[in-house]
């Protein structure tokens, strides 16, 4: 259950905000600055910004005369309630096009310089616990002939020739004669799959005037199959099969526009497609492919628009559309690209000229006519925007140019992607899913089909003249599963510790933990309830309900104040607390009649950072069903517990002298370019009470500035309670996204081992640092023998530490949560830093543990809860409050 009311308040609000008054020259539509992009891919490395797109919301929890001190206020009148651009792949510093391959290509999610972090005393990084299981994953070895390698060459031309198309013609031209077809040249690079005669080779070849030019080719490498040049090559070469096989480039990844899902109740259809690449594993190089789609809107951005205006009417029209369309993406139709829209153009229409690269002008509707034999048929309809990045625009003007907005007709635009409303419409979602959620035999079916496709004699002609083979099966291996754990709790009476153990292949206790009292419980003798007059009933019997149900728990809940508001505007509830939160509240509960962001905010702002106090707000909705009362008040009573600073259960860690940090970050909805990292460190042995801050990171900020503080003052408050500093500080850092790894490495790491050894001149604690990943493609799945045809989802405590690992990396997967619809994802954990002493193993079964201690849910998540802690708090704060939380809660879970 989670105390925040619903919604994700981000997406268009930050769209506006790109949005320019100013004016600036046309650019054609649908070409964008591709010079801008190549020059990115080439020269810099933007990292994605920290966080998350979207979390799990939902109704957190849920009660009646005003006790003394809280006063109800007077009942007052209502208030008033990008551009996607193709990127040159860089080889070796060079950026143009590759001979053979189109060199107009996206950059890839593929990194192939991650920063080799496996710690050299760790020589086998396998674990041994647990019962082995057969693992079957979603690779295809990459096969080479014997002695395979690739010869990478320097070719200079005599005399010189600036047009890279000629280079390109030159050399391609000798491909017969010398190179052989399988040739990959980028205008000053060239790469063969076999070397020739000299090192140094001179060659004469003849431009299309007869004129001649001599080349000179120079072997300068000879790469191994597993190079990190050979893998990008890899990738380019199979982008190339990728559309031999049908496929289309949509944005990152590859869609089948010819094999369409439709969901026309919703105006939805989906894409089929696949996440791709080819990289350095264990043992072998090999292809990983994982089944994705595309969604989009069946109907066009101008069927949106005519939507709104038959619904809006001409009054609101253009500023609901605005609402609509700004900081989404839209797919072209005519080329398949990928737009962020940032304005609505409403002066401008099909009619309207622009000028072309040549100078002359020509109109929308004759262009797209000419160019794509699209015939526009709405002359009226408003024009799109899409302005280059700010980066494109810096690179540009080095260059002497000037980018101007790509213009967009929505007639010939699609809208990707699900809208928050549509998010939150459990109908639509469900039936989305029934494409989207595949079952593992359903998926393994689908890689097949997509292997076959291989063997088609073109792609198999292109593929075999490169040396190059897909293995015709999935990889198959080993893994382990461990063992279930105890909860432990407290018996019927309180008095004694009991232990039971769950069903392994549901890996959760809800119905095992009944008839048992919570670990620590809390009185809950000073709280107030706050409610409207249309939730009188709701309250009344909520109040009624906790009050029954608390006591099994071993909680004592006295009568609260109740408080029933005269409307439900924020500030009526803000004045309510402001006058009634006293030094001995423990609790405030506010019950809403409606999921309004906006009063949500305020409630959370007053209770965490004007007046400190835990605070539980609870949609009327979620009590309206007096049959499931009874489980959501239990639900909310466990909430409230961790609020107030108790416990719901543990399990037995045989670490002593411990403090386990979870870091993760969250956009601040409120800023552009700033976001919240929150950290909770342990304070007991058990793990289940938190010290908690967060900090605020802007783009380019070194996250230890702000890390520091925070950590220093936890050391000080475990000293206090256990009255010693931790002999171990083990970090789960969330959040890392790719390409941020070395940033993590290089930077934050070294900072905070010298932070650590400053707290003073004997304080050495032993550290290790485990990158969690939770965004990734890998997928297992479970084979009762090598031989079976049927697959299920591994079980939960799921462990691999071969074969798909980096054989640079201390890294592992651990499948820790059960999943009853769909394929499971594994989430990817990485060692960077370790000299805690535990073994391989040890770090294996404490990951998996601490995946059973998140409150929220009696059951394993996906990730340790320290990291799920962390993402609730920097969440609270970067969607609602956008300040610090007061100190004054620090020591209690008050964000769940």
């Amino acid at each position: 259950m989670a105390d925040q009311p619903g919604g994700r308040a981000r997406g268009r609000a930050r769209g506006r905000g790109r949005a320019k008054a100013a004016q600036q020259q046309v650019v054609r539509p649908g070409s964008g600055p591709p010079a801008a992009a190549a020059a990115a891919a080439a020269q810099e490395d933007v990292l994605p910004t920290p966080g998350r797109g979207r979390s799990r919301g939902g109704s957190a929890q849920p009660p009646a005369q005003p006790k003394q001190g809280w006063k109800i206020p007077q009942q007052q009148a209502a208030g008033e309630p990008p551009a996607d651009q193709m990127a040159k792949l860089a080889i070796q510093q060079s950026s143009e096009g590759v001979g053979g391959i189109s060199s107009r290509q996206r950059r890839t999610d593929v990194r192939y310089g991650d920063p080799k972090t496996r710690p050299a005393h760790i020589v086998d990084k396998t674990g041994g616990s647990g019962t082995r299981v057969f693992l079957r994953t979603n690779t295809f070895r990459l096969k080479t002939k014997p002695d395979w390698h690739l010869y990478q060459y320097h070719v200079e031309f005599n005399p010189p020739c600036d047009s890279k198309r000629l280079r390109q013609f030159l050399v391609r031209s000798q491909s017969e004669n010398h190179f052989g077809k399988a040739l990959a040249f980028d205008g000053m690079v060239l790469f063969l799959v076999r070397r020739l005669p000299e090192r140094v080779t001179k060659i004469l070849s003849r431009k299309k005037d007869g004129t001649d030019v001599e080349l000179t080719v120079t072997l300068t490498n000879e790469l191994p199959p597993n190079s990190p040049i050979c893998l990008q090559v890899y990738n380019i070469i199979f982008r190339k099969v990728l559309s031999m096989i049908g496929m289309e480039q949509v944005g990152r990844h590859y869609y089948n526009p010819n094999k369409p899902a439709t969901i026309p109740q919703h105006h939805l259809m989906l894409w089929p497609g696949f996440i791709t690449s080819i990289l350095q594993y264990e043992k072998d190089v090999m292809l990983m492919a994982d089944v994705s789609h595309k969604i989009l809107r069946s109907d066009t951005v101008v069927d949106i628009l005519y939507e709104l205006l038959k619904t809006k009417g001409r009054g609101r029209f253009k500023e609901e559309a605005t609402r609509a369309l700004v900081g989404e993406i839209v797919l072209t139709e005519y080329n398949n690209k990928t737009y962020r829209v940032d304005d609505i153009n409403w002066d401008m229409n099909p009619k309207s000229t622009f000028k072309k690269f040549d100078g002359t002008e020509i109109s929308f509707v004759e262009y797209y006519k000419t160019n794509y034999e699209k015939n526009i048929e709405d002359m009226d309809q408003p024009l799109l925007i899409s302005r280059p990045k700010k980066r494109e625009e810096r690179q540009a003007a080095a260059r002497g140019q000037e980018l101007g907005p790509v213009m967009l007709i929505p007639e010939l635009c699609m809208l990707t992607g699900l809208s928050d409303e549509t998010r939150a419409n459990f109908h639509v979602m469900k039936d989305i899913a029934t494409h989207t959620r595949i079952s593992p035999d359903k998926r393994i079916q689908t890689m097949m089909e997509f292997n076959r496709d291989f063997a088609k004699p073109e792609v198999r002609e292109y593929t075999e003249t490169w040396g190059l083979r897909f293995d015709d099966k999935l990889h198959q291996f080993e893994g382990r599963t461990l063992p279930s754990e105890k909860i432990k709790q407290k018996d019927r009476g309180g008095k004694q510790y009991v232990q039971y153990t769950y069903k392994p292949a549901d890996a959760e206790w809800s119905r095992e933990m009944r008839g048992y009292q919570l670990l620590t419980s809390v009185d809950l003798n000073e709280w107030a309830v706050l409610y409207t007059q249309r939730d009188t009933p709701k309250a009344q019997d909520f109040v009624q309900t906790m009050m029954k149900v608390a006591p099994a728990m071993g909680m004592k809940v006295k009568d609260p104040a109740t408080c029933c508001l005269g409307d439900d505007r924020a500030e009526t509830y803000l004045q309510t607390i402001r006058g009634g939160v006293q030094p001995t509240t423990q609790m405030v509960v506010c019950i809403l009649p409606t999921n309004r962001k906006d009063r949500y905010d305020a409630i959370k702002k007053c209770c965490c950072l004007e007046h400190p106090v835990p605070s539980q707000v609870i949609l009327g909705r979620t009590l309206s069903k007096k049959p499931t009362l009874m489980s959501v008040a239990t639900k909310i009573a466990m909430q409230i517990n961790c609020k107030l600073g108790g416990e719901l259960w543990a399990l037995e860690i045989p670490l002593k002298s411990t403090m386990i940090i979870g870091i993760d970050n969250y956009h601040d909805s409120s800023t552009k370019g700033r976001s919240v990292c929150g950290v909770v460190c342990s304070m007991n042995k058990d793990f289940t009470r938190y010290y908690s801050d967060c900090t605020f990171q802007h783009t380019g900020q070194e996250l230890i500035d702000g890390l520091r503080p925070i950590l220093l003052a936890a050391l000080k408050k475990f000293y206090e309670i256990n009255g010693a500093l931790p002999d171990k500080v083990i970090v789960y850092r969330d959040g890392v996204g790719d390409g941020q790894l070395p940033a993590v490495v290089e930077h934050e790491l070294p900072q905070m081992l010298e932070m650590l050894k400053a707290i003073g001149p004997d304080y050495n604690p032993k550290v290790a640092v485990v990158v969690v990943k939770k965004r990734i493609n890998n997928r297992f799945f479970y084979a009762p023998n090598p031989n079976a045809n049927t697959h299920a989802n591994p079980p939960p405590g799921t462990i691999i530490d071969k074969d798909v690992t980096k054989p640079d990396l201390y890294d592992f997967f651990l499948v820790s949560q059960s999943v009853r619809q769909g394929t499971v994802t594994p989430t990817h954990y990485n060692v960077i830093w370790d000299t805690s002493g535990l073994k391989p193993d040890h770090i294996q079964r404490l990951t998996y543990k601490l995946c059973h201690l998140y409150y929220n849910w009696p059951g394993t998540i996906r990730v340790p809860a320290p990291c799920l802690y962390a993402h609730k708090l920097a969440f609270l704060v970067g969607q609602s409050l956008h300040k610090q939380p007061s100190r004054d809660l620090s020591d209690r879970l008050f964000f769940l």
